[in-house]
């Protein structure tokens, strides 16, 4: 849920009236991903992820014990806020990609479970917002709010699928631009950004050439990528484009031309779909590799 609106929600929530509207809140926040504990304590601990310098708050359906909470690598967290029934934590930028952190929380009352344990791993992008955690009976409306989600899901995938099968049968080229609709009488615009976009500090990779393209329906940045340090050759895994303001774009593919060594550079595009009104502004774009510290994050990225 990638919006200004979210974050003004979530530090809603945070900053008061938490405990008191606990049943309320694990009823009605949508998007949140739900952990059940067994009152046998015997499943796994639950994986939950996180991203430097990103927010994820969990909040309970029952008092924690403030002073019992475990966080190994506790120092690597620029905030741990623990509050009746809440943690919000927020890794500093000295957590990388593929780092692991076991947290440990336990209950007031004494009832089972008497504590929980989860596995905090790290992944460049998509840390988890919000995740609620239930150790008793859940609300109606907690399963009302899961299947709506569950529906919309799956509208979501009939309509992904529907696309996809569009643009197999669709031909190639301009043809299949048209009768795909991603292009119109307009044609593709494009832009050379090389010298506006930014780097964020740490990247060790480096974009040597960046160009932005914009058609009806669809927005690319392809983009010229240098690797400096690393073993193994680079795969790009995934991609984000960003607003300003926290919305994001629908990524639709990432295509890389072959596997980058260290030392070489490759030609990687991103394509995500935008209306006309969506792109207005920058956005930054983050790139990661799967299950690897070694990412790209460029600020400042506008399109025709």
């Amino acid at each position: 849920m990638p919006s200004s609106s979210f974050i003004v929600l979530l530090g809603l929530l945070f900053v008061g009236g938490v405990a008191d509207a606990q049943s309320t809140v694990l009823a009605t926040l949508p998007g949140a991903r739900r952990i059940e504990l067994a009152p046998d304590d015997a499943r796994p601990a639950s994986e939950i992820v996180i991203s430097a310098n990103v927010s994820t708050g969990l909040f309970f359906d029952s008092d924690l014990l403030r002073d019992g909470i475990e966080l190994e690598g506790r120092d690597r967290f620029s905030l741990v806020d623990v509050g009746q029934t809440t943690l919000r934590l927020v890794p500093s930028p000295r957590v990388t990609a593929g780092d692991q952190f076991r947290l440990v929380v336990r209950f007031q009352d004494g009832a089972a479970p008497r504590s929980a344990t989860f596995l905090l791993r790290a992944h460049p992008a998509n840390a988890e917002p919000l995740v609620e955690v239930y150790r008793g009976r859940r609300t109606i409306e907690t399963y009302q709010q899961e299947a709506r989600e569950v529906r919309d899901a799956l509208v979501r995938c009939q309509q992904e699928r529907a696309q996809l099968m569009a643009e197999h049968e669709a031909p190639a080229g301009l043809a299949g631009l048209i009768s795909t609709k991603a292009l119109d009488e307009h044609g593709v615009a494009g832009w050379v950004v090389t010298k506006d976009v930014a780097h964020a500090a740490g990247n060790v990779l480096e974009a040597t050439i960046v160009r932005s393209y914009r058609s009806s329906t669809r927005v690319a940045v392809e983009i010229h990528l240098a690797v400096n340090s690393g073993a193994q050759p680079w795969v790009g895994k995934g991609a984000m484009l960003r607003t300003k303001a926290g919305v994001e774009l629908k990524v639709l593919r990432l295509w890389q031309e072959h596997p980058i060594l260290t030392g070489e550079i490759g030609r990687v595009v991103v394509e995500a779909e935008a209306s006309a009104a969506l792109v207005q502004g920058p956005f930054s774009l983050k790139l990661w590799e799967e299950d690897g510290p070694r990412s790209l994050t460029l600020t400042n990225v506008t399109f025709p």
